[in-house]
């Protein structure tokens, strides 16, 4: 899905053949390092508030529940970027917030995004936000380089209790000797593609790593092929799903009718991460 841009809105001409040959681009700044900090107070304010709309088991699609999270996933520098990647017409899959505690087990294996997201392409880009520092001591996201340019690979299901993917998925030999650590400070990102091969480590630090990751922007011609078509629309041309439902912004925090389709939506997530599995975690 190479989009041919005589002048690329945010990202450089390296850094989007970056992401074509390696499968990933970083670190962009998107927010001030005081922004990024603020937003995570906001979050971490309601958490306190709404235990039961945010917590570790229920972690997806907060941007339906909560403004500050929806004006981020609508950020104008991250979506100029994700336009010179896909072009004009963008929508966003899914949002997941990725919290490792203070000194905690919990680590992400060998992976590819797109394994089940039950799409007919692979071809898409995740932009992943830094709210709190991002390095190799906290646990950042590693990627193999060029990874993405290979079939999806098979996956084990391990449901391990400290892998925080939904079924514990695992790639197992990954040559390792291509691996890249994305370091990122408080309000920069990454972006990832959807088939490229990553993971982290767990946190060793005395602060939460906390990540945003919007998961996935897409141009309108890919279809979701398990599952319903529901998606948050972004910019450009709405799209036109006949079995979908285009979801709405929240006007405030816990606004009753996108708290409503987050629910739905989750429920359709979770139908498409799980189909075929043994068993399901609670989120």
């Amino acid at each position: 899905m190479r989009v041919n841009k005589v002048m690329p809105r945010v990202l450089t001409k390296l850094q989007i053949e970056q992401y074509h040959d390696q499968g990933f681009i970083c670190p962009i700044r998107v927010i001030s390092e005081q922004e990024a900090l603020s937003i995570k107070d906001e979050l971490e304010q309601v958490e306190k508030e709404f235990p039961e709309e945010i917590n570790s088991e229920s972690r997806n699609n907060l941007h339906l529940s909560f403004a500050f999270l929806d004006a981020l996933a609508h950020n104008k520098i991250i979506v100029d970027a994700i336009e010179d990647l896909i072009g004009p017409d963008i929508s966003l899959w899914a949002s997941v917030m990725f919290i490792k505690e203070p000194s905690s087990k919990q680590y992400v294996s060998w992976h590819q995004d797109a394994t089940y997201m039950g799409l007919d392409s692979l071809d898409f880009p995740t932009p992943w936000i830094a709210l709190s520092p991002s390095n190799i001591e906290t646990g950042c996201m590693t990627m193999i380089a060029g990874s993405h340019k290979t079939k999806i690979q098979n996956h084990e299901d391990t449901f391990a209790e400290n892998n925080i993917l939904t079924r514990g998925q695992v790639i197992q030999d990954v040559d390792e000797s291509k691996a890249v650590d994305l370091i990122l400070q408080p309000g920069e990102m990454s972006i990832h593609h959807g088939a490229v091969i990553h993971g982290s480590q767990p946190n060793n630090s005395n602060q939460r790593r906390i990540g945003f990751s919007l998961q996935s922007y897409m141009p309108n011609n890919v279809k979701q092929i398990v599952g319903r078509n529901f998606w948050t629309h972004v910019r450009g041309q709405k799209r036109q799903d006949d079995d979908g439902m285009l979801l709405d912004r929240p006007r405030f925090n816990m606004d009753p009718n996108t708290v409503a389709q987050r629910k739905i939506a989750n429920e359709n997530l979770s139908e498409i991460l799980y189909k075929g599995a043994k068993e399901k975690r609670n989120y």
